[in-house]
């Protein structure tokens, strides 16, 4: 099935990308909206894409490479979006005109073996997007009772925490391990009334989110990015995010209205811009994101 990048459209109209810009896709995957990016910026502009996931960044390179880019710089870059600052350093590209951020996770990486989904086949509970960071599956013996509460009431408000994480310990002082994603959906559903949230969504939804949070330092992440915008955009530059859950966009919206309210940044959508139900209908991962935009002044 082929990607579809949420919200294309008013990607494309917020970043307006013109010929002979510089800009960024931090979130690459598999180039649904860097490759419309790249297009605008032709010719003669500079297009960068950055993705932490080797697997995204091969997709991308075998799509783009298909495409007739008139441009002058074009590199794509396994890393961790957090690095905006020194990977453009490194690529000698002192100011950007555009940045995409979508916080989104596509569905080829929910099939690709990692452990993301708690549905489907079995798989190793890896839940990291780089093949360089630690595996849930060697995190979770190194996490204690109490953390683990912290962790999955912190990320997901799961209210149920105590709950599963005194299950995840108890399975542990069995001598049993959890080795995959099979493994800790069973746990987590054994450990929550059999009513959970009347049935509207998997026990293991909350527990799963939380843990990938964590093992990526997705909050974190995103606190790195916002911190570097002004040193990274140019004045007039565009940035775009999208996010899907309510954790990242608190954040998120926080940060870029403080940089509108003391005039560092304009706001391009004061209301959140969200998927039409058209939109919704045809690519149902769009129904939760979220796209706040700003202009650098």
């Amino acid at each position: 099935m082929a990607h579809v990048p949420v919200l294309l459209k008013e990607v494309l109209e917020m970043l307006d990308p013109k010929p002979g810009e510089a800009m960024v896709d931090a979130t690459l995957g598999a180039a649904g909206h860097g490759l419309q990016i790249a297009k605008g910026l032709s010719p003669g502009g500079s297009f960068v894409g950055i993705d932490w996931d080797w697997q995204g960044l091969t997709a991308a390179k075998e799509i783009l490479g298909k495409e007739n880019l008139d441009l002058k710089k074009l590199v794509l870059v396994e890393d961790n979006y957090a690095r905006l600052g020194e990977i453009l350093e490194e690529e000698s590209l002192e100011k950007i005109d555009g940045l995409l951020v979508d916080l989104g996770f596509s569905s080829d990486q929910l099939d690709d073996g990692r452990g993301f989904s708690f549905k489907g086949k079995e798989e190793p509970l890896k839940m990291t997007y780089s093949e360089k960071a630690l595996p849930v599956y060697q995190m979770l013996p190194q996490l204690g009772e109490q953390k683990l509460i912290e962790i999955i009431r912190e990320f997901s408000d799961e209210r149920y925490a105590p709950r599963i994480a005194k299950a995840i310990v108890e399975r542990r002082r069995q001598g049993l391990s959890i080795v995959t994603n099979k493994d800790l959906a069973e746990v987590v559903r054994r450990a929550v009334p059999k009513n959970y949230e009347r049935g509207r969504i998997d026990p293991a939804t909350r527990t799963f989110m939380a843990l990938r949070i964590y093992a990526n330092n997705e909050l974190d992440n995103i606190r790195g990015l916002l911190g570097s915008l002004e040193s990274v955009m140019g004045v007039g530059g565009r940035v775009v995010i999208i996010s899907y859950h309510s954790k990242e966009d608190v954040i998120i919206k926080d940060f870029l209205k403080d940089m509108a309210w003391n005039g560092r940044a304009k706001l391009l959508n004061k209301k959140v811009i969200k998927a039409s139900k058209e939109e919704v209908e045809i690519n149902p991962r769009s129904r939760s994101a979220k796209l706040r935009a700003i202009q650098i002044q």
